[in-house]
């Protein structure tokens, strides 16, 4: 069965450590004491660790902290990092005046 959807798996209490503010995602400023306490809080895969602190949702969209942000997540559920499947990766989205596409089609005539 797979652990990570066994939410009666008891992980354990959440106790502090030492770098617990050591930052991981530096686009959403999310350390790793909070990325630790959402695992406890009951977000055991990377997507629901996406939705709950917007790890990978900054402007790099997970490039520098996802390896890390599944590396903690796996430690604090004690299992592989292989284990863990990674979040949906989405293009980046940004809001487009109306000007600017109606040029587009111009352009093409």
């Amino acid at each position: 069965m797979n652990t990570v959807l066994d939410r009666s798996k008891d992980i354990g209490e959440f106790v502090p450590q030492s770098d617990d503010d050591m930052l991981i995602c530096r686009c959403e400023e999310i350390t790793k004491g909070e990325i630790r306490q959402a695992v406890h809080d009951g977000m055991w895969t990377i997507s629901e660790i996406r939705r709950y602190l917007r790890c990978g949702m900054g402007l790099c969209q997970g490039q520098t902290c996802a390896k890390l942000v599944k590396s903690i997540v796996a430690r604090e559920l004690g299992v592989s990092y292989d284990f863990l499947e990674p979040a949906a990766a989405r293009s980046p989205m940004r809001p487009v005046e109306m000007v600017v596409l109606g040029k587009e089609a111009d352009d093409d005539e």
